[in-house]
């Protein structure tokens, strides 16, 4: 849309970055906003540029830029950010003539096709050629509700609910990738490496909560997507401490597609009914390692 008093933020979403034009007539009442008062994402970005003659502040930033988030959903990569206005004292520094504002901006692109205007099947290059696709991959790890139809509003549990965890990549222009998680372990501070510290999956994807008595903690087999991997583990608390706030680490890691799952790329549940180790894909075997503690921990 165009930048006008009735339509005062135009936001494009090009392929590296968003572009937001933000008209200073912000609220259609004619008095103009300042732009020092105007900035973009949680970061706080400033603007890149404005216009005297139209009235107008430009916002340029990366998707990844300013504090942005992504969301992913089975069809779409989803950037969020927003545009923030925040009113300063007007002349005698103790009263202000309006409202803070802000406006919420989205940028959506398809997981499924080529984002280039040029109808050109793009040709898939290796993910480990080089060190800049390398960085273009984004992990996420997500709690989401019962049905996994959404992010978790709430990070509260009681003891006897199940944790639904769901790891994700967005591989861009990549051979297809397939989502392992080599490793979880909780704290009671950010510091994986602080005490105590339990481990929930170790020994590169087993799912080690799942052996312990009285647990239901397991990978969720078949998968949704190759690069989705969902796990339930068991609420729980450490024992003689009272603090009820835990934080759980996870290794995240990718190989090809097309690579068959081995003892080093596995996601591997404990069944108690066969009390036999079980990989979400792949032969029995790769598991077996799970029991013994061998695994391969490296490669």
């Amino acid at each position: 849309q165009a930048v006008a008093p009735l339509h005062p933020v135009a936001v494009r979403c090009q392929e590296a970055q968003v572009v937001v034009t933000v008209h200073r007539d912000l609220f259609g009442t004619g008095r103009l906003v300042k732009a020092v008062e105007l900035t973009l994402g949680s970061a706080a970005c400033p603007p890149v540029a404005q216009s005297a003659a139209e009235n107008t502040v430009t916002f340029v930033a990366g998707l990844h830029e300013c504090g942005s988030t992504l969301e992913l959903t089975p069809d779409s990569l989803i950037y969020k950010t927003s545009l923030s206005y925040k009113p300063t004292p007007s002349g005698n520094l103790v009263i202000v003539r309006t409202n803070p504002a802000v406006v919420p901006i989205e940028c959506h692109y398809p997981r499924k096709s080529n984002v280039s205007s040029n109808a050109v099947r793009p040709t898939w290059a290796p993910f480990r050629s080089t060190l800049s696709a390398e960085e273009r991959l984004m992990f996420s790890l997500r709690l989401m509700n019962d049905d996994w139809s959404m992010e978790r509003l709430s990070n509260g549990f009681q003891l006897g609910e199940s944790l639904h965890l769901q790891a994700d990549v967005a591989s861009g222009d990549h051979v297809p990738l397939r989502l392992f998680v080599d490793d979880c372990v909780a704290t009671l501070s950010p510091d994986r490496n602080s005490s105590p510290r339990y481990a929930l999956i170790d020994l590169s994807g087993c799912l080690v909560d799942g052996r312990a008595d009285d647990t239901t903690s397991a990978f969720i087999s078949p998968r949704p997507r190759q690069e989705t991997l969902q796990f339930t583990v068991d609420a729980f608390k450490f024992a003689g401490d009272d603090r009820n706030l835990i934080y759980i680490t996870c290794h995240l890691k990718v190989s090809p597609a097309d690579q068959a799952p081995n003892p080093l790329n596995k996601a591997c549940s404990f069944n108690k009914a066969s009390s036999l180790w079980a990989p979400v894909e792949g032969t029995g075997d790769i598991c077996s390692c799970c029991e013994t503690g061998n695994c391969p921990l490296y490669g």
